[in-house]
């Protein structure tokens, strides 16, 4: 006897939902795109509201940490944020990718990051705003390639209200090529190497918050849409 469509439905639910934990708990790992049984699954959760709930839950579980730590009066206490589907979102660009279902466009998404109309994660900017309020530095680190996209992306922060930062820190040509987590690496090392503290650390992937000189504290934002190695 066949399944009943409602039967198949069911079981691929479970299958998607099953897929994006492993994907969040990195046991799912190097994968080029979303399986196509799961597109409607991953759509359905960046903009059905759960995605926006487990933002700000995150976000929640970050606040709560703060509570318990204080940001020296030398200035050295820093937190580090990634920018892409961290302080910025990219939804708007992989609504027309079908959610990550597509292969990865390099050409396509630059012009899109040329664009600089990426809007802001609400509940990180306001993660942003109390960080600084607090008296903490904080570093904004991407792998967005500096020379292409520097003046867009910088514009871009500055839109949406990222502004009055320590630094914007992005790939130079020094790094052109390496890995995520070699990246992120050489550039907490030279922070940790200036004196700085890395009190606290947010990202979408798990190649920001792996490596050398982490922080404190990591906290991983959730992003089902893409893996970044």
């Amino acid at each position: 006897m066949k399944p009943c469509p409602s039967s198949n439905m069911a079981v691929e639910a479970s299958y998607c939902a099953s897929w994006m934990a492993a994907v969040e708990a990195n046991n799912a790992r190097g994968w080029r795109t979303v399986p196509s049984e799961c597109v409607r699954h991953v759509e359905s959760y960046m903009i059905g509201g759960q995605y926006k709930s487990d933002v700000d839950a995150v976000v929640e579980r970050v606040e709560a940490y703060l509570d318990g730590v204080v940001a020296a009066d030398d200035g050295k206490d820093v937190w580090l944020l990634d920018v892409d589907d961290t302080c910025l979102s990219n939804l708007p660009y992989y609504r027309e990718k079908h959610f990550g279902g597509d292969a990865f466009d390099s050409t396509a998404f630059r012009n899109w990051i040329l664009r600089g109309d990426c809007p802001a994660i609400p509940a990180v900017l306001g993660l942003y705003e109390k960080l600084m309020g607090r008296g903490f530095q904080v570093f904004l680190v991407t792998g967005r390639d500096e020379e292409v996209l520097g003046s867009s992306t910088a514009a871009n922060l500055a839109a949406q209200g990222f502004v009055g930062h320590q630094r914007l820190i992005m790939r130079s040509p020094r790094y052109r090529g390496q890995g995520a987590v070699a990246f992120k690496s050489a550039i907490r090392r030279q922070l940790v190497a200036e004196g700085f503290r890395i009190r606290g650390n947010v990202g979408d992937q798990w190649s920001d918050l792996f490596g050398d000189c982490i922080g404190d504290r990591t906290f991983k934002i959730p992003n089902p849409m893409y893996f970044v190695p």
